[in-house]
């Protein structure tokens, strides 16, 4: 019996969707499951997961925090790039903090939950922190001394022109003192939780300040990458933290920096990227080659 010509397309069409359900459903990925646990891929495959003491304690393809329960950084670790993923190298949560170089106005509100802090800030805070932390300069380019942005709210007569009647350090509050005291012959204010200085008018200017072109804490070490996952820091950023991990440890400083260049990988194929020094492994060699004191 010879089946109407709509039935037969029909058909032809299902046993299409069963054969390709059962290549590209079944057999393609068991396939890649089974060459993924071939000798030399199945680590990678895996997660590359590292163990230290017979327990799992990361990834070398992700980032982590080496801080104690307050979130202060444990000194005698080499500490890791800064996070916006989640609370800190969430891979659930992966991204950015999506504020650019023209994130340089604080937004302080007269609710502190309200209150969020422009990129310029937290590279101002961390750089201070990473400077106290080291015993280095931690001075940048338009930060101020106490750690935000040096960004004045400009008011002149005649809005972008004319002389100066009043002006606003926008990322100082009470009880700080402004970074400077005076622009122009007018006395620098502190900022108010609640005002909008430019929506009322204030032409926002950055200070450059007095600081080094070229500072000592690495650009790495104040910003976030762009997943938040980054497993890697700079070799100046390690070279930063030699001193003080030696210290911490009562190590020879020379021994910690040969452990720092045996975990520094190289460029992708040899051209792509830059030289990067994974943090996770670095410090387990720490702990197996010298306790903390």
């Amino acid at each position: 019996m010879r089946l109407p010509n709509w039935l037969s397309q029909h058909l032809a069409a299902l046993r299409a969707v069963l054969v390709f359900t059962v290549l590209l459903g079944l057999v393609y990925p068991l396939a890649l499951v089974a060459v993924g646990q071939l000798p030399g891929l199945n680590h990678k495959t895996d997660g590359s997961l590292i163990s230290s003491g017979g327990t799992t304690v990361g990834s070398a393809l992700i980032g982590q925090s080496f801080t104690d329960a307050d979130g202060n950084p444990v000194a005698r670790y080499f500490q890791s790039r800064p996070s916006a993923a989640g609370d800190g190298y969430d891979p659930t949560a992966t991204s950015a903090s999506n504020l650019g170089p023209e994130s340089v106005v604080d937004t302080i509100a007269t609710d502190p939950e309200e209150s969020s802090e422009s990129l310029l800030t937290q590279v101002c805070g961390r750089s201070k922190s990473v400077g106290e932390l080291n015993g280095v300069d931690g001075r940048r380019p338009f930060c101020t001394d106490d750690g935000v942005g040096a960004v004045l709210a400009v008011f002149r007569a005649d809005g972008l022109t004319g002389p100066v009647t009043r002006v606003v350090s926008v990322n100082q509050v009470a009880p700080a003192t402004p970074f400077v005291t005076s622009y122009e012959g007018v006395a620098v204010e502190l900022a108010k939780p609640g005002e909008d200085y430019v929506a009322a008018g204030g032409v926002v200017t950055p200070i450059r300040g007095d600081a080094p072109a070229d500072p000592a804490v690495p650009a790495d070490a104040v910003t976030a990458s762009a997943s938040g996952l980054d497993p890697q820091i700079s070799p100046a950023y390690a070279e930063l933290q030699v001193n003080r991990v030696a210290r911490e440890r009562g190590a020879d400083p020379a021994a910690v920096r040969k452990l720092v260049k045996e975990h520094t990988g190289g460029r992708a194929l040899g051209f792509m990227g830059e030289p990067g020094v994974n943090v996770l492994e670095l410090n387990i060699a720490l702990d197996k080659q010298f306790a903390a004191r």
